[in-house]
């Protein structure tokens, strides 16, 4: 049953780059990072640090990026809006996809993770409390997986899932074998959250959404809700246009001038990771 979920749930797809460096909108010619996996030291993770051209970017956002995605297709969108946010990108890929090798299951997904935040804190430098972790659809999974166990000064959940069981069956509880239950988790979170979604997503119904910003508010964790109206799950960023970096800027605004909740502050005193 396991197995036969995995390949239900995971869906990588043949590789769109090939590990050679490339060439951004603005003529940097990047080369991947590679992360060290603990799990597997003889498979490490391909990432891109995608530095903000500007001189005055704050925050790093550490981007989870949805099913039947890779590298080479979110690269360029990431550093576009690297560029607009003024922010830095760092992105990682999940065991199984693109050209990492092995095969994906949830375990893995939450270790690529944690490795990636690693690689940012203790290689880049980074201090926790200039790290947003942003995932869109599946990728939601691993980002609020690690709000759970390590200090971030925000989340921004694009699309997401309260379960994958949830998806084709509108359950109030969480069935035995269920995954990516994020709506469990939400009560173990202490980062402020922006949640996103599209009312005509035909994936992940916005339902999903409305049930996971109840939960935040019920656990008493600081969250926005940003519903764009006749939005679908792949094109919710250009469907919404102009209005979607607006609402994601104010939000890292807020962020960057508000002070640090005492939950959070808890959380970084005393870190799982």
């Amino acid at each position: 049953m396991g197995s036969a979920l995995a390949g239900v749930v995971f869906q990588p797809q043949p590789s769109t780059y090939d590990g050679k460096a490339w060439r951004t909108m603005d003529g940097q010619e990047l080369e991947h990072v590679w992360v060290p996996s603990d799990r597997d030291p003889d498979n490490p993770m391909p990432g891109y640090f995608l530095q903000c051209p500007h001189d005055d970017a704050h925050f790093t956002v550490l981007f989870s990026h949805g099913n039947a995605e890779d590298l080479g297709i979110i690269r360029a969108s990431c550093f576009e809006m690297a560029v607009i946010l003024r922010c830095n990108f760092f992105l990682y890929e999940y065991t199984g996809y693109g050209i990492r090798s092995g095969s994906p299951s949830e375990v893995a997904v939450y270790e690529d993770i944690e490795a990636a935040y690693k690689y940012v804190r203790e290689v880049l430098q980074v201090p926790w409390q200039r790290i947003v972790a942003y995932g869109r659809s599946i990728g939601t999974a691993p980002t609020v997986h690690l709000a759970t166990r390590a200090p971030l000064r925000g989340m921004v959940l694009q699309s997401p899932m309260s379960s994958i069981y949830r998806i084709p069956f509108h359950l109030r509880f969480t069935l035995p074998g269920d995954r990516f239950c994020n709506i469990d988790k939400v009560k173990d979170v202490c980062c402020p959250t922006l949640i996103i979604h599209g009312t005509r997503d035909e994936i992940v119904p916005c339902w999903h959404s409305q049930a996971l910003y109840e939960t935040f508010r019920k656990h008493q964790v600081a969250c926005e809700a940003y519903i764009v109206d006749g939005a679908d799950h792949n094109n919710l960023e250009s469907q919404a246009d102009v209005s979607f970096f607006n609402r994601l800027q104010r939000y890292l605004q807020h962020l960057r001038t508000s002070p640090v909740p005492e939950r959070l502050q808890r959380q970084a005193d005393n870190p799982c990771i």
